[in-house]
């Protein structure tokens, strides 16, 4: 779809323009507040099945006892409380291996065998295979955490069936909404 692509590039060029303090503001932050990289990457896969580094913003504290419960940093949770932590995933969109919005980018774990054989999920392993996930979709806008992981799973196939532009800004808009109110805090026990 050269659509899609176009508007991701332009998106995610312009927000990155447009972002720069904001992402040079958190970057600073979580350097100067904790030790331990600034940015971290997870691998995940994405269109074909290729694995990339999905980049974020680190919020954890980084432990140093191989027992010790991981705790957000106070940075952390402003970070993630307004979706902040996700900004360095516009560098993922740029590079081709995200789109602004799309299925979640799951790690190669979950989908090891997806092309061979039906996963966990059956389907709908296999056929996010054939989108790039996204930075947000339709199970971030439709209650997020609250929702079952089956449900989340659901809500991932009927986007990549259902795609069409017109949905993506759909979903932007609605993203645009939840970043402004934030999410409620999430504790680590």
């Amino acid at each position: 779809m050269p659509a899609k692509r176009a508007v991701d590039l332009a998106g995610s060029l312009t927000l990155l323009l447009l972002l720069s303090p904001l992402l040079l503001a958190a970057a600073t932050a979580v350097a100067l507040t904790s030790p331990g990289p600034v940015l971290i990457r997870r691998d995940r896969t994405g269109l074909g099945g290729k694995t990339f580094a999905l980049l974020t913003f680190r919020t954890l504290m980084l432990s140093t006892w191989p027992d010790e419960q991981p705790c957000r940093t106070p940075v952390g949770q402003l970070l993630r409380r307004h979706f902040i932590d996700d900004l360095p995933q516009l560098f993922n969109v740029v590079r081709g291996e995200m789109s602004l919005v799309g299925p979640r980018a799951l790690p190669p774990r979950e989908t090891a065998g997806a092309a061979d054989a039906a996963g966990p999920l059956g389907g709908a392993d296999r056929a996010r295979l054939f989108v790039r996930p996204g930075i947000t979709g339709l199970w971030q806008v439709s209650g997020r955490s609250e929702l079952p992981w089956e449900e989340m799973a659901v809500l991932d196939l009927h986007y990549v069936e259902q795609h069409w532009l017109g949905l993506d800004l759909l979903i932007l808009a609605r993203t645009l909404r939840a970043v402004i109110a934030g999410r409620p805090p999430v504790r680590l026990t």
